[in-house]
């Protein structure tokens, strides 16, 4: 015999919350008119090595075209300290503002890719664009990350989790156990 659950009815809307749990990252692409970047939190790992993310991106927002006809990013993962930089990027659109400036935002060269990397970012992904099969319909893109870059001082990354409407939650503590796998 079942018994009726304790719990409540959880509005939908807060669905993304408790699935969304990697880090908000920066999509940076690159055209004749210059490098723009995009806050981005919808995108998730599909192959360990080499490493595929898949991504979506709406065709509302100015990196989409680019990223469409270039085939080529780069994916910042920002810290903590990063999180007003971060939200102001995702608050302007690049067709009109230039957010490294705006934003004092250092651009550093990639080495496969014409866009650039972010300084002040813990991570750098360089990436190509694989597959677009799904672009039309979802916005959903799958990316081969093909050079990485990490800063290696920074042990205890706190990195920004979105949580819908303006919250985010900070990476916090690490727990380790066994496992067969490397």
């Amino acid at each position: 015999m079942q018994r009726k659950s304790p719990k409540k009815v959880l509005p939908l809307s807060k669905v993304y919350a408790l699935l969304e749990s990697g880090p908000v990252v920066l999509l940076t692409t690159a055209n004749k008119k210059g490098a723009n970047t995009m806050p981005m939190s919808w995108h998730t790992m599909m192959e360990f090595e080499p490493p595929y993310v898949g991504c979506i991106i709406s065709d509302r927002n100015y990196s989409f075209n680019i990223l469409k006809s270039t085939k080529e990013c780069v994916i910042s993962i920002p810290t903590k300290e990063l999180l007003k930089k971060v939200v102001a990027c995702g608050n302007t659109s690049g067709r009109d503002t230039n957010k490294f400036k705006t934003f004092g935002l250092t651009v550093a060269t990639a080495s496969a890719v014409k866009a650039p990397l972010i300084d002040e970012c813990y991570v750098n992904l360089e990436c190509k664009v694989i597959d677009t099969k799904l672009v039309k319909k979802y916005g959903f893109f799958v990316l081969e990350v093909i050079k990485a870059w990490i800063d290696s001082k920074n042990k205890m990354p706190q990195t920004i989790h979105h949580q819908g409407k303006g919250e985010f939650m900070v990476a916090g503590k690490i727990i380790k156990t066994s496992s067969k796998k490397k």
